[in-house]
């Protein structure tokens, strides 16, 4: 019963923790970090200021939390999309793509990040560089099967999957700070991404 009764009062932290993560999300999106208060999320959520402070510390640790969640969503869908496939090609096509649809679906976060980029310099830099080693395991892992399997010829995988995921970083600003083109463009630009990858590096 006792087990019961904690098993529950967690969940509800936890549901009531990921309500002032996305409240607070939009309010950032909305005011910017710098405007956006305690006060803001709390209202938002027709709570007092101090139910917010019960759950975290600051805006500063909401607003990092807020940039985790939506990494880790992001990560998990492109892990989940990949695993799926067998065929290193296809691991690689659908890394790309999911990469590039999630950064755009955290289009007006990464504006908040953009403009604040001053204020959290440090974490941002500290949370770029983890997340790009992250994407470079991960294509270094798509690339050595492919190599195993016959399907790419590569000499250095480690080295082809940094100019990879730094090619796809130069895609980034055109795509989440414009609406020129919308989703049409971003696909016409992954398709030329993708064949230039795949011309230089299936074995023939």
């Amino acid at each position: 019963m006792e087990t019961t009764i904690k098993t529950e009062n967690m969940a509800k932290k936890t549901e009531i923790r990921t309500r002032i993560l996305n409240t607070a999300q939009e309010v950032f999106i909305r005011y910017g970090y710098g405007k956006a208060t305690m006060d803001d999320i709390a209202r938002e959520m027709g709570k007092g200021k101090s139910s917010i402070y019960y759950y975290f510390t600051s805006k500063e640790d909401i607003f990092k939390e807020v940039i985790g969640k939506e990494l880790l969503s992001m990560k998990t869908r492109i892990f989940n999309e990949v695993s799926k496939q067998e065929d290193a090609r296809e691991k690689l096509k659908v890394y790309v793509v999911e990469r590039m649809h999630g950064l755009k679906s955290l289009k007006d976060l990464y504006n908040v990040l953009r403009t604040e980029f001053t204020a959290q310099r440090d974490y941002i830099d500290q949370t770029r560089q983890q997340t790009d080693q992250e994407e470079i395991n991960i294509v270094t892992g798509i690339l050595d099967k492919g190599v195993k399997d016959g399907i790419f010829h590569l000499e250095d995988t480690v080295l082809t999957s940094i100019a990879i995921v730094t090619a796809l970083k130069g895609m980034e600003i055109p795509l989440l700070i414009t609406e020129t083109g919308g989703d049409n463009l971003l696909e016409q630009r992954l398709d030329r991404l993708l064949d230039v990858l795949f011309f230089g590096i299936i074995k023939r």
